[in-house]
């Protein structure tokens, strides 16, 4: 099954069990600094309005309840990832080393409110009280007079993600700010910058822009951050620009704020990198496989231990013993065992690299299909997102890219042979195209464009299904009633949207969490957006729905009254033989009271033999024959009394 060619194995890949841990694929570990700007033009309210919808808190405020709203979000959905803040512009300068001499010194102007860290209870606490209470006695949002040098800025953070997050595969820098020339006079600050900027970059650390544009004035990215943030490519390809946060226009800022950073969601983690796909037998390219799609349930990520003067994560061990002398199992004593006809088989190490070795890992398509021949039913499995790499193959995004328009516009799916990983059970699939969530045929807006693995069910994979033998079906008029119902009960565009129904039981149990964790007061009801709207419902399709019921209940009884009226004849056809069949089980309930007849048909029949032998006995006792001996002899005797009395 394996070919010669070996060199895909990996020494970590003889442990690895076929099993795999979804979970730690979804998203990889990342940190965020949120570096927001304190000047007296973000702390200039918004001009006074009488509409509902203007803006009611400076662009600092706003700022500062993003970073909040963010790092709650965070908490629940990224536990692990690491977040602070940084203000800079202030009076005061902090820094998580000050005590070492150096905070003062080094960056001047920078005050980090919150360090680098996974957000713990107190830290949400803190910025809260900031936020809702104005309770700002250490005056960190008071500006300084001059304003504060970017280089520094960069540097500090630089310095935060090198001693905090070292080793994280996402690292992003958040800069929030309403000023797009800090430096206007001085050239020198402003090459100082850029120079910071691609060290950060250089370190894998990404930089992030959130702009801030007043009614009267507009943000010009040329005069300084030009040189600072390096845009996307891809982005700059399709034109698409940098989204504004406008302050006192009518639109909530705080509202585009958390917008725009949620737009920056952390780069997915791969499932597999760089595995070929073989498109043709001499063609092929490399692709990244995604885990887009995994449900969420509310899971205990570490447990605690309570019995300190202080809670503490608590670390666990696993301890193998021997079941007879409880001593301590070394790993090389385990041997792994299959079940089969009641007995166990041993497999060696090598064995069972054998049984799970089916060859490299690959994704080979195998021919082509018509979509519609691809049931709904085939789902077994929820399917893998699969991207191009351009690490191995030069030029796979445009073979990538020609076969998902090819199956696109032919409306043709392929079928491929799968191995994802080495150790993994292969799988016939097929490769399904979607489309971009522009796109107004797409139907799922919200997944991206490319092409999916969609695992297909093999034969053991199928069951058998008992139907009934007769099913009462609806009336033509009662199923024309219904659909009615449906058409003025569809969703906006006819298309589930997931991004607008959070988890209500998910989203509840955070919520009791976050209550428990800051000491505020726990909620009476959870917010859940799939309830049905009764009074929308009754609006839309109130009087066709008493309509189809009133039909409904119509039909109900006619269909009750037929099948009454067809059981009353089966009744009446089958009357007789029901009395024999009820006669010959009395009989049969009561041997003693069987007739000579009945006995004779018993015995030829060879009834007799499925009788007990107390039924035995009390045939023969109730004939006058002798009741001793086993079930063989009492039958015997029975036939010869029967013989005899003819």
């Amino acid at each position: 099954m394996a070919g010669n060619n070996q060199d895909w194995k990996h020494e970590e890949d003889d442990e690895e069990d076929q099993a795999l841990d979804e979970t730690s694929y979804k998203d990889q570990k990342d940190a965020i600094i949120m570096a927001i700007d304190v000047s007296d033009s973000m702390l200039k309210p918004p001009p006074p309005s009488n509409s509902k919808k203007a803006d009611q808190d400076s662009p600092l405020e706003a700022a500062l309840k993003c970073a909040y709203h963010l790092m709650e979000q965070r908490i629940i959905s990224n536990p692990k990832d690491m977040m602070g803040i940084l203000l800079f512009g202030t009076e005061k300068t902090k820094f998580h080393n000050e005590e070492s001499g150096r905070g003062g010194l080094g960056y001047p102007n920078c005050y980090l409110f919150t360090d680098l860290d996974v957000p713990s209870a107190g830290d949400v606490k803190a910025l809260k009280s900031l936020i809702e209470e104005g309770e700002d006695e250490e005056k960190v949002l008071t500006p300084s007079k001059e304003p504060a040098i970017m280089s520094n800025v960069l540097f500090c953070a630089n310095q935060i993600f090198t001693t905090k997050a070292a080793n994280f595969g996402s690292r992003r820098l958040f800069i929030i700010t309403d000023n797009d020339d800090p430096h206007p006079e001085d050239k020198a600050a402003a090459s100082a910058a850029a120079v910071r900027a691609k060290d950060l970059y250089d370190l894998g650390i990404t930089i992030d822009l959130f702009p801030i544009s007043h009614h009267d004035s507009k943000f010009e990215f040329s005069k300084f951050y030009d040189d600072i943030v390096y845009r996307d490519p891809v982005a700059e390809a399709n034109m698409t620009a940098v989204p504004f946060s406008k302050s006192g226009d009518g639109l909530s800022l705080l509202s585009s704020l958390v917008s725009n950073i949620n737009s920056k969601q952390t780069p997915k983690r791969s499932m597999f990198s760089n595995l070929p796909f073989e498109i043709a037998p001499g063609l092929r390219i490399a692709v990244k496989g995604y885990n887009i799609l995994h449900r969420q349930t509310p899971a205990r990520t570490c447990y605690i231990w309570l019995d300190g003067e202080t809670p503490q994560l608590a670390r666990g061990e696993t301890t193998r013993l021997a079941e007879d002398s409880t001593r301590t199992v070394e790993k090389g004593e385990i041997k792994k065992a299959y079940k089969f006809g009641g007995e166990y088989v041993y497999f060696t190490p090598e064995e069972q690299k054998m049984l799970r070795d089916f060859g490299s890992p690959i994704i080979r398509i195998i021919g082509f299909k018509p979509r519609k021949l691809l049931p709904v039913w085939a789902s077994v499995k929820k399917s893998t997102f699969i991207f191009p790499s351009e690490e191995d193959y030069v030029g796979s995004s445009r073979v990538f890219t020609a076969l998902w328009q090819k199956l696109i516009k032919d409306d043709k799916i392929g079928l491929a042979w799968c191995v994802v990983r080495s150790n993994a059970q292969p799988m016939l699939a097929a490769i399904i195209p979607s489309r971009d969530g522009s796109d107004e045929d797409s139907g799922t807006p919200f997944l991206p464009a490319g092409l999916w693995i969609y695992p297909l069910p093999f034969a053991d994979d199928l069951r058998e299904i008992k139907t009934t033998s007769h099913i009462t079906r609806s009336t033509d008029e009662l199923t024309t009633k219904m659909r009615t119902i449906v058409q003025q009960l569809q969703l906006p565009k006819a298309m589930y949207n997931p991004m607008k129904y959070p988890n209500p039981a998910l989203q509840w149990h955070y919520r009791i969490l976050k209550a428990l964790a800051l000491d505020e007061e726990v909620p009476e009801e959870p917010d859940d957006a799939t309830k049905p709207k009764s009074r929308a419902i009754s609006k839309r399709a109130g009087g066709y729905l008493e309509e189809w019921s009133g039909k409904l209940e119509q039909d109900a009884g006619s269909a009750s009254s037929a099948k009454e009226l067809k059981r009353e004849i089966e009744d009446d056809g089958f009357d007789q033989p029901t009395k024999k069949r009820r006669v010959a089980a009395s009989e049969q309930h009561n041997p003693s009271s069987m007739s000579v007849a009945a006995l004779r048909e018993a015995i030829e029949s060879g009834n007799i033999m499925k009788m007990t032998v107390a039924q035995l006995r009390d045939v023969a006792g109730s004939k006058g024959i002798n009741t001793a001996g086993k079930k063989a002899v009492l039958v015997d005797k029975i036939e010869t009394w029967l013989d005899e009395n003819q």
